[in-house]
């Protein structure tokens, strides 16, 4: 992937450590390296679980709850049978989330003794609305991944506004690029005139798009610019990058620059 000359060059897709080599390296049997692993995970995944749970259950307690069960159960290692050959990351924790929810549902009605009808719980993983919804979700949770990514980056280098200039444009699509640099420059207190940002605009978004081919990669076992892209497609994420894509995007995994 390509970005500006001054920065160093970002990782090629097929380095970026997977969220399956994560997941293996969290069943390993060194209690540290597997623990720390698992911690990882749930950082990274918790807000996430907890929405799709949100979508299956409306009780926002039994939400809270069941979502904490399956956070439990990355933490405790339970996901060691899990493999790519089964699905992406993603659809595993989709899985794993929506049979907790029938579980608790089918155990409820046991213990009040009256019959619950699951007909009314969403469907298998596999059906259309139920999966529409986690995809949702999970497009979701990959934008916030790279919205924090590109804050951070703003943190970590000292006289970057790449978060401050986007997020404005996010929160001001209408206004002009003068009307936009008026804002930036009372934001950050110092002047910059139109032309700087649409510069600024530009290399904050290759960086943006760029967090997001990284966190869509990571939930992939074979990470190749050509799984990348069916992965964007799915979720919903194609029109963030489509534009930067090149037509050899596919064989090179570079973007191009604005």
């Amino acid at each position: 992937m390509t970005s500006s000359s001054h920065e160093p060059a970002p990782r090629r897709l097929d380095e970026i450590p997977t969220q399956w080599s994560l997941l293996r390296l969290a069943h390993r049997e060194s209690l540290v390296t597997s623990g720390e692993a698992r911690n990882v995970l749930v950082l990274r995944y918790a807000r996430a679980i907890r929405n799709y749970v949100g979508a299956l259950v409306r009780d926002q307690q039994e939400a809270d709850e069941l979502a904490q069960e399956v956070v439990m159960r990355l933490l405790k290692g339970q996901f060691a049978a899990a493999s790519p050959d089964k699905g992406s990351f993603r659809r595993m924790l989709m899985v794993a989330a929506h049979n907790l929810v029938r579980t608790h549902y089918s155990r409820k009605g046991r213990q009040s003794g009256s019959s619950v009808d699951l007909g009314t719980l969403p469907g298998p993983p596999d059906e259309p609305a139920l999966e529409a919804e986690g995809l949702a979700r999970w497009k979701q949770a990959i934008l916030e991944l790279a919205w924090k990514s590109l804050e951070e980056h703003e943190r970590a280098h000292p006289g970057s506004i790449a978060f401050t200039v986007l997020r404005l444009r996010a929160e001001r699509p209408d206004e002009s690029s003068e009307e936009l640099a008026a804002t930036l420059s009372a934001t950050i207190g110092r002047s910059v005139k139109a032309e700087a940002l649409r510069q600024q605009l530009r290399r904050a978004r290759l960086r943006f798009v760029e967090a997001l081919l990284e966190e869509v990669a990571r939930g992939l076992d074979d990470p190749t610019p050509a799984r990348v892209e069916e992965e964007l497609i799915e979720v919903g994420l194609m029109p963030y990058v489509r534009d930067l894509l090149p037509d050899d995007w596919r064989t090179r995994g570079q973007l191009k620059a604005e």
